[in-house]
């Protein structure tokens, strides 16, 4: 059961937009593979957390991590075949356990922070609070955004992973995005 959630191997540069909801996450992601002529994962936790609302009028449960995991890494192994240099993450495991910890249930399920810590990607874009809200079926907790993003900010530290701070209008993020996955690019001639 365990392998539904581990990353594949792949060659590709992997890199991932983080942070609390509402942030430009999956617009930059769409910019991002546009630009590269690429491919971008999107997040998997909004079809099936849209379909749960649809059918039952019900927003997401801690049941639904796992799940909601195992459709993440499928969808991203899946997608890493189908380019071979940058693949634009529009979420990764790592979210869903601020998720589960922050916002959920104040632990996370073993399986889900054993693979939200073992997969890797090769930069994380933490997106900043300073866009506007825009609310929708599924978010919900507008006043918390601060507390959020610091719970994001904190896992990047907390284990050390690599990440770059995106502020400012959607122009000024996707050139701050492509500086550093040139930069990436320009590292792994491989790619």
């Amino acid at each position: 059961m365990e392998e539904k959630f581990k990353q594949q191997p792949s060659d590709v540069i992997k890199v991932v937009l983080f942070g609390p909801e509402s942030t430009g996450k999956t617009t930059l992601s769409r910019q991002l593979a546009r630009y590269y002529s690429s491919v971008w994962v999107p997040e998997y936790a909004r079809e099936y957390l849209q379909n749960k609302w649809n059918n039952e009028r019900k927003t997401c449960e801690p049941k639904d991590l796992l799940p909601i995991a195992e459709g993440q890494m499928r969808l991203e192994n899946e997608l890493a075949q189908k380019t071979n240099t940058v693949l634009i993450c529009d979420t990764d495991l790592l979210e869903t356990k601020v998720y589960s910890e922050v916002y959920y249930l104040g632990s996370c399920d073993p399986i889900l922070e054993k693979y939200a810590l073992e997969n890797t990607y090769d930069l994380y874009f933490l997106t900043y609070i300073d866009t506007p809200w825009e609310a929708d079926d599924l978010r919900d907790k507008p006043d918390q955004r601060e507390a959020m993003f610091e719970a994001f900010q904190n896992e990047l530290i907390k284990h050390n992973k690599p990440y770059v701070l995106l502020k400012g209008s959607k122009i000024q993020r996707l050139e701050t995005a492509v500086k550093h996955i040139d930069k990436l690019l320009k590292q792994n001639p491989h790619v």
